[in-house]
């Protein structure tokens, strides 16, 4: 049997599919813009089908009715990460939060959460029978692998991106034809400190380094900054709209990198259909899973690797919680870690924390003398390099609890230094240098 007969053979409706979803199953939905949708919403619209289904994502980007109340009985989400949909739902009691850094995901898969149902977004088969991840391959191709039934929502809006991005058609139970825009992730207001910050982040960078970028204001913020630059690279977990516009001027070409030359490395993509539309059929871009693009021991291998991530606080040792207010979880671990070690251990490599010097309000310092209680330890004190606020630059490789501390309360708002230098004259039984440390 060929692959086009395998193909229309399983080609049913979203019920007759979802049917066969029993009670007490573990489903792995596809990951942030490449959710299958329509698929979950039937699933929640014949709720009463089933007992205690375990539900198992990152970050959803649709409209996690099955977190609706009413839904206890039938839908359970096990978190791996915490996004502003499903904050409440953990914080209530109604949900649960697995902790696990974003490279160990598949492992947990194989090993500790044993998944009974993928349900996953795919592109149509090509000419060769072979489906595409599209914008997320992550965790979803180990899903695949050691799902016991996968069930693919086939899009024909899906990007087609190549790497270890592709399924052949035998390796999915049944194919749900629906054809609907992906999410799109608009790009973030820049504010005047986080403008700064990106221009600090930016001063760090040369010629050829190959960089990991988040989302979010400030890694666009360095992206405005970098149009001077030459030859350099991404090998990143995810990317956004802001690396088109480096491409195509050609300051982007991956031309340096020592592992993956000429190719655009990530996991996932969250952007606007202009991100989209660049990557679709685009043979400089390689989406790979997760356990490849954000192994610590791969990351190291891109010579020059420049990492930039951001916090929520950094205490006087150099810790940094960067998914959690005290013991409410808002975020997780995601990929900081792997790319803090990943970007440490690489030949003239930086890790660097950027974040601005308050909360949005203005009332709290992001720099404090001790982590709130309860706060999660996202990246280790000996692990941190670079940490960057609009106030400027400290780099704590190398350096003693003193000589941190001084440098971060150098960098800190200048409403909150008296405090904090407080908390270093009774931590080190002295007082702080009048001068900034060298």
């Amino acid at each position: 049997m060929n692959w086009r007969e395998i193909y229309y053979q399983r080609t049913v409706t979203a019920q007759e599919a979802l049917s066969h979803i029993k009670s007490g199953d573990r489903v792995v939905l596809g990951h942030a813009c490449a959710e299958p949708m329509y698929l979950v919403d039937a699933m929640v619209n014949n709720a009463e089908a089933y007992e205690n289904v375990e539900i198992v994502q990152m970050v959803p980007m649709g409209n996690c009715r099955y977190l609706d109340p009413g839904m206890e009985e039938h839908f359970r989400l096990n978190a791996i990460f915490v996004g502003s949909k499903t904050r409440a739902a953990i914080d209530e009691g109604r949900a649960d939060f697995t902790p696990c850094s974003f490279a160990r995901v598949p492992r947990m898969f194989h090993s500790f959460l044993p998944v009974d149902v993928a349900l996953i977004s795919v592109t149509p088969p090509d000419r060769y029978g072979n489906c595409s991840l599209g914008v997320s391959v992550d965790y979803a191709k180990c899903a695949v692998q050691e799902a016991k039934l996968v069930i693919a929502q086939v899009n024909d809006r899906m990007p087609y991106t190549y790497g270890d991005s592709r399924i052949p058609v035998e390796k999915i139970d049944f194919f749900v034809e629906h054809s609907a825009p992906l999410p799109e992730m608009r790009p973030h207001f820049i504010s005047e400190a986080e403008h700064k910050i990106g221009e600090y982040c930016a001063s760090l960078v040369d010629d050829g380094d190959t960089l990991q970028l988040g989302i979010g204001a400030i890694p666009d913020a360095v992206l405005k900054f970098l149009h001077d630059k030459k030859n350099l690279g991404l090998h990143s977990e995810l990317l956004s709209d802001g690396v088109v516009d480096l491409i195509e001027s050609g300051v982007i070409n991956n031309s340096e990198k020592s592992l993956f030359p000429g190719k655009s490395i990530a996991t996932f993509l969250m952007g606007t259909k202009r991100l989209y539309d660049f990557v679709d059929h685009n043979p400089d871009f390689e989406l790979h899973p997760v356990d490849v693009v954000n192994a610590p021991s791969v990351i190291a291998q891109n010579h020059h690797m420049t990492s930039i991530n951001s916090c929520i606080q950094v205490d006087l040792t150099g810790q940094v919680n960067s998914e959690s207010l005290g013991e409410m979880q808002i975020s997780g671990s995601g990929g900081q870690m792997n790319f803090v070690d990943g970007a440490t251990e690489s030949r003239h490599g930086k890790s660097i924390i950027a974040t601005t010097s308050t909360t949005r309000d203005g009332r709290h310092s992001k720099i404090v003398p001790i982590l709130d209680p309860g706060a999660a330890v996202t990246t280790i004190r000996t692990n941190v390099d670079y940490i960057i606020t609009e106030y400027g630059i400290a780099r704590l490789t190398g350096r003693s609890f003193r000589e941190r501390a001084v440098s971060l309360i150098n960098i800190a708002h200048p409403d909150f230094r008296p405090e904090l230098i407080d908390a270093y004259e009774r931590r080190f039984h002295s007082k702080f240098p009048v001068l900034e440390l060298e």
